[in-house]
């Protein structure tokens, strides 16, 4: 039982150390220019110049505190944005590669259902979920009281926390694409356009008419604004992304059983 989840498991934690140091070094930097940057820019002035639409798309609420830099510069960029985007990448590898490669027979040869096998992958997802958000929490605490800008222990871990179901859900969508395109790098590809479009509709339709429409993106549930800005934990949307993320595994089992390899 989950010898498939522990193999992919083990041939991504390398990866996942170093995705993870990547991270913490970039969280690193963030913390450390932040005293210069507020030092030398008046930051009421910047976020004026920005446009309107800029400002909604990338979520920004203030950069006048370490928070809300962090927010903007890391979070929105490093969590949302680029791991997210990486988490449907490397998912929509999992199944589509080793069909395009002629390895899924031998993989179906085994005694494991097709159910099994698809569960099994996306589960060893959690090794580079989880890894990334090992070392980067422990940075952004210290470095904060470093530059006596100091943010709450508790908000540190929980930004950490709740990203981990909204990067299920990313992968999620690279696992659909996976079981559902044959080419593996079309397969990444469509996961890559289909999550940066989820992206790009939960920001420009908040506020409209059609806001209705991003209620599909698991960009509306995780919000590291509420959470470094006002202290606020929404586990109700951590639980929407779950739920989205199950959803998700089980098409994806569903369109992988009925397909033809």
């Amino acid at each position: 039982m989950f010898e498939l989840t522990a193999y992919d498991g083990r041939r991504r934690v390398r990866g996942s150390v170093y995705l993870s140091i990547g991270l913490s070094v970039l969280a690193a930097m963030v913390v450390w220019v932040y005293p210069s940057f507020e030092a030398e820019i008046d930051l009421n002035e910047l976020l004026a110049a920005y446009p309107e639409p800029i400002l909604q798309v990338m979520g920004v609420q203030t950069m006048t505190s370490l928070a809300g830099f962090l927010s903007f510069e890391l979070y929105t960029f490093g969590w949302i944005i680029m791991l997210g985007l990486y988490l449907a990448y490397s998912t929509a590898g999992t199944i589509a590669d080793d069909v395009d490669r002629g390895r899924m027979d031998v993989l179906l040869s085994m005694p494991i259902s097709r159910r099994r096998l698809v569960a099994e992958r996306f589960g060893a997802m959690a090794v580079p979920i989880v890894g990334a958000n090992l070392f980067p929490p422990l940075v952004v605490y210290v470095g904060a009281e470093l530059i006596d800008h100091p943010i709450a222990a508790a908000d540190v871990l929980a930004v950490h926390l709740l990203s981990i179901p909204y990067l299920f859900a990313c992968a999620g969508i690279g696992l659909l694409a996976s079981v559902i395109v044959d080419r593996a790098a079309i397969a990444q590809r469509v996961a890559l356009g289909v999550t940066f479009a989820l992206f790009l509709s939960e920001s420009l339709l908040s506020g409209t008419d059609a806001e209705a429409v991003g209620a599909i993106a698991p960009m509306r549930y995780y919000d590291p604004n509420a959470v470094l800005l006002e202290g606020t934990y929404d586990l109700l949307g951590a639980g929407i992304l779950v739920a989205m993320t199950v959803a998700l595994l089980i098409a994806s089992q569903a369109w992988f059983r009925r397909r033809d390899v």
